[in-house]
């Protein structure tokens, strides 16, 4: 049994965790992370994030997305593809993000102790390995960041042959012809495009009436439409009541009586926080009943030492977002800066097919709060750009208040609708306005003057208010 004290235990090492380790020890401070899995990264890196973007976009590829609006092509997924070749790419991703993660941690000088650990008291961190050695870890603080898997309801048979769940269906020995996904949130919705691009019959399964009720409702239809078009079948309002399988095929019914017979079902309907058998019953840590953690507004839970940081204190479970969580904590819990400067206005990316991406408010959540605001809209085809790359779904909507024409909130469906939004994040930011798109000259052409001709839109209609 070895002992050791460290100035911060982190107990699991996805983003928000590896980037509490570093923002300690850049302060000097000796770190460890406790990680149970033979390679770091977490969820994000191996099963989650990482894999399902880099598979996205090797799907765009070898469908022809990518091509056929250069050189005219018609997309088509070549026949008897395998699964080792959709995969190969993400292996690789997969392995040189790991080997980034590993930089950094001797770069910081941070201790990698590989065991599943457990809390036994406010600054002890019992740690054991696969050989069943034990390790004893002191810390004046301890962050919990062990994430999230998704959740299994007892009544279905995960068998990971027929039916799977959102990180297991990566491990999939053939490209299903059919193949049915129960949940419409952003897990069901990017896989169902992956699998609609690789010629599969997909439906949706969702108990809400909307898909991704969050997003604004002009954006959310405007998916809806193309998946639509892309012969993805929505079943909304309408759950799984049963499923089995019968003569090698997975059947479902709703609850309303409907029937639908694929070849796979992937269950991506939730996560639940991975906290059990960590020791926080010991500590009086409450848990929900997803299993996630409660925090305050600097993550810290109502044990004063013990930090809660990344997916396992749910909403929004964004790695971008966890990373700061995790930085943010370690600040707080070692009083070695500025909390309170960092940006609360930050972006979500949905990675379907065409990407989604928001930030800020939509016109839903300002009639709720009866703020008076007014929009502006570009849509792909009024842009060179927009025609050249042969995208003429996509649409760019500017909210914004109309007396100081401050913009409120933003909103794209389209391609590379995930690094454009960072433009209205950053003028959101500084307190910009319509204005500042309306005068400043942008490259041409380029997806980034959507922003300057739905400002003019906007523009118009407060002049047509008058």
């Amino acid at each position: 049994m070895s002992f050791k004290e460290y100035d911060l235990i982190v107990i699991g090492s996805g983003p928000a965790g590896e980037k509490a380790a570093i923002e300690a020890a850049r302060m000097r401070k000796t770190t460890a992370i406790v990680e149970r899995h033979s390679l770091p990264g977490g969820v994000c890196i191996h099963t989650g994030t990482i894999p399902s973007k880099t598979l996205r976009e090797t799907v765009l590829y070898i469908s022809g997305l990518r091509q056929r609006s250069v050189y005219g092509l018609v997309g088509g997924v070549k026949a008897n593809i395998s699964v080792k070749e959709l995969m190969y790419r993400k292996d690789q991703v997969i392995q040189e993000e790991v080997d980034v993660i590993q930089q950094n941690m001797a770069r910081y000088r941070i201790d990698v102790i590989k065991g599943v650990g457990m809390i036994s008291d406010p600054h002890t961190v019992v740690v054991s390995d696969a050989d069943n050695n034990t390790s004893i870890l002191k810390g004046e603080v301890i962050v919990i960041s062990t994430g999230t898997k998704p959740y299994r309801p007892e009544r279905l048979n995960f068998d990971d042959h027929y039916i799977y769940d959102g990180e297991t269906i990566l491990n999939l020995d053939t490209i299903p012809r059919s193949i049915t996904i129960v949940g419409g949130g952003v897990i069901g919705c990017e896989y169902a495009s992956i699998f609609a691009h690789l010629g599969a019959k997909v439906t949706i399964i969702d108990s809400k009436e909307r898909l991704l009720p969050f997003l604004d409702r002009e954006i959310a239809d405007a998916l809806i439409y193309l998946m639509r078009k892309y012969r993805i079948n929505l079943i909304l309002g309408d759950g799984d009541k049963e499923t089995y399988i019968e003569n090698e095929e997975v059947v479902t019914i709703t609850n309303n009586g409907r029937k639908i017979v694929s070849d796979r079902l992937l269950f991506a309907a939730g996560r639940s926080g991975n906290t059990e058998n960590i020791g926080l019953e010991n500590l009086g840590i409450d848990v929900n009943d997803r299993g996630l953690i409660k925090v305050n507004e600097m993550y810290r839970t109502s044990v004063d030492n013990i930090y809660a940081v990344g997916d396992v204190i749910g909403f929004p479970s964004l790695a971008s977002v966890s990373m700061d969580q995790g930085r943010l904590a370690a600040i707080h819990a070692f009083k070695q800066g500025d909390t309170s400067s960092i940006n609360n206005i930050w972006p979500i990316g949905i990675y379907t097919i065409p990407e989604v991406s928001m930030v800020g408010e939509t016109e839903e959540s300002l009639s709720e709060n009866n703020q008076e605001y007014e929009i502006g809209i570009a849509r792909y085809f009024e842009l060179a750009l927009g025609q050249i790359i042969n995208d003429h779904d996509g649409m760019l909507k500017l909210v914004f208040e109309p007396k100081s024409r401050r913009i409120l909130g933003v909103h794209i469906v389209g391609e590379r609708a995930t690094e454009l939004i960072h433009i209205g994040q950053a003028v959101m930011t500084f307190g910009g306005t319509l204005d500042y798109f309306m005068e400043t000259v942008l490259n041409y052409p380029t997806l980034s003057e959507a922003y300057k001709v739905a400002a003019l839109d906007g523009f118009a209609r407060i002049e047509n208010r008058l």
